[in-house]
């Protein structure tokens, strides 16, 4: 294996002027170099798209047009990625540090696994240094999944080839495609997955699936819908036990 694996960043951006700057800084202030960065913006207008070429060759790959969505954003940054490893960092998100790719990296490296994921914390919206929620992940097991259990989406790293192999975000699903897919890989393809025990991203609270009663009851649906799309038993009551889940990031405290 490649000691120094290429990890492709995907930002998707859509009138994102107040948080976008952070998102790019922090990837591009990272201690490891082998970066490939890859923004996807859906038509912005509010001056995002000025921000995005004030940086000018420093992102790899950047295109400005409408899209179907969030995911179909996503999907476009896979389709162009050409790392080893792929992340995606969305508009309104950023890395607490400058060393998150190195350890992920090493990770990537030591366990030769097929993705790796860690914590995260939600941040207030205008004040990124106040924390709310605290994601602590923990390890991955089948039993947890059927559980309600959840890995935060936006610390999730997975092969290039994992994509090519299983195929990309289920753009008929507009809040869970992003945990249709961690099912369809974690639980149904069994693919190796491996834990960092630690903070990797830091998210600001107002997500697609969490900005609004009516978005996240909509995301609940298809929360169920991830299980039928994957051919997969849908286990009892997993629409009530996956929300349940998230009360202890209310409570739990991280060590910074």
């Amino acid at each position: 294996m490649n000691k120094n694996p290429k990890i492709s960043i995907i930002t998707v951006a859509f009138n994102s002027v107040k948080t976008i700057q952070d998102t790019i800084e922090s990837i591009l202030l990272q201690d490891y170099k082998n970066i490939e960065y890859i923004i996807i913006d859906a038509g912005s207008s509010d001056g995002t798209v000025e921000i995005i070429k004030s940086f000018g060759d420093k992102i790899t790959y950047f295109i400005s047009e409408s899209d179907h969505g969030i995911y179909d954003g996503m999907n476009k940054g896979i389709k162009a990625a050409s790392g080893d490893l792929i992340g995606i960092l969305n508009s309104d998100d950023f890395y607490p540090n400058n060393f998150i790719l190195s350890n992920v990296a090493k990770t990537f490296v030591n366990h030769q696994c097929d993705a790796i994921y860690g914590d995260l914390v939600y941040v207030k919206d205008d004040d990124k240094n106040k924390i709310v929620r605290y994601w602590q992940a923990g390890n991955y097991s089948a039993f947890k999944i059927k559980n309600g259990w959840m890995l935060p989406h936006p610390t999730f790293f997975v092969k290039k080839s994992i994509y090519d192999r299983f195929g990309l975000y289920n753009t008929e699903l507009k809040s869970a495609a992003d945990y249709e897919m961690i099912l369809k890989l974690l639980y149904k393809q069994n693919i190796s997955v491996k834990y960092i025990p630690m903070i990797l991203v830091n998210m600001r609270i107002g997500g697609a699936s969490n900005s609004s009663l009516m978005n996240r009851i909509k995301a609940n649906k298809e929360d169920g819908l991830a299980w039928t799309k994957n051919q997969l038993n849908k286990p009892m009551f997993i629409r009530i036990k996956k929300p349940l889940q998230k009360v202890r990031q209310f409570f739990l405290k991280p060590k910074i």
